[in-house]
């Protein structure tokens, strides 16, 4: 699959793989900033796609960022919809002990691209039983 890429912004690259077998491609910052404990902030990539119909863009956090500093995605994953042609921004936030400093060029979320089903949601009176029926959040323990 290739997808059509628009760079708008001379600090912007393409997203890529470090390795070959990656299934996210980095994201990089076009802009330099220092992000505050708790502060957040909608990073500019400079780059506009073209997702094909049927498919979505998923952006996620970078397992280092995040481990290294506490540098996150707000609302990962953030949804880049294939009808949108609007700039990719990333929504970081520093969930960690100090500033940190982002430089223009500096990798700073992923991205995944993936096929996705319409399903059409129907309203029914029943749903089938499970042996877990209706048991939420911690209800298998952990142990």
């Amino acid at each position: 699959m290739k997808i059509p890429t628009k760079i708008t912004h001379r600090n912007a690259v393409l997203p890529e793989r470090q390795y070959p077998d990656d299934a996210g491609s980095d994201l990089r910052s076009i802009e330099t900033r220092v992000l505050g404990v708790m502060e957040r902030h909608l990073f500019h990539t400079g780059i506009h796609l073209e997702i094909p119909e049927g498919h979505c863009g998923m952006v996620i956090p970078r397992s280092g960022f995040a481990a290294e500093h506490g540098v996150t995605v707000l609302n990962a994953p953030g949804l880049i919809d294939a009808d949108f042609r609007g700039e990719v921004l990333v929504n970081l936030i520093n969930l960690g002990h100090g500033p940190v400093k982002i430089q223009a060029g500096d990798r700073i979320a992923q991205l995944v691209v993936i096929r996705y089903e319409r399903p059409a949601f129907v309203n029914v009176l029943e749903l089938s039983k499970t042996r877990r029926g209706e048991a939420s959040h911690g209800s298998t323990g952990t142990r």
